[in-house]
């Protein structure tokens, strides 16, 4: 359980830096993200889980 709370609190606090560092940029990436084909979202999406799971299973081994 606490592994669970510290990722959310990890996640909490790139977002935040996301937020307060770069507003413009996300503005911007909100604004792009409609043009953005489902299929290409869903790929990068799954490489990105795929991703952190094998980060996490190299960390952990």
């Amino acid at each position: 359980m606490q592994d669970l709370l510290t990722g959310i609190a990890f996640f909490l606090i790139i977002e935040g830096l996301v937020y307060a560092l770069a507003p413009r940029f996300l503005v911007e990436m909100a604004r792009l993200l409609p043009t953005v084909p489902e299929r290409q979202l869903r790929i990068f999406g799954l490489g990105a889980v795929v991703l952190g799971v094998v980060l996490v299973w190299f960390v952990r081994r």
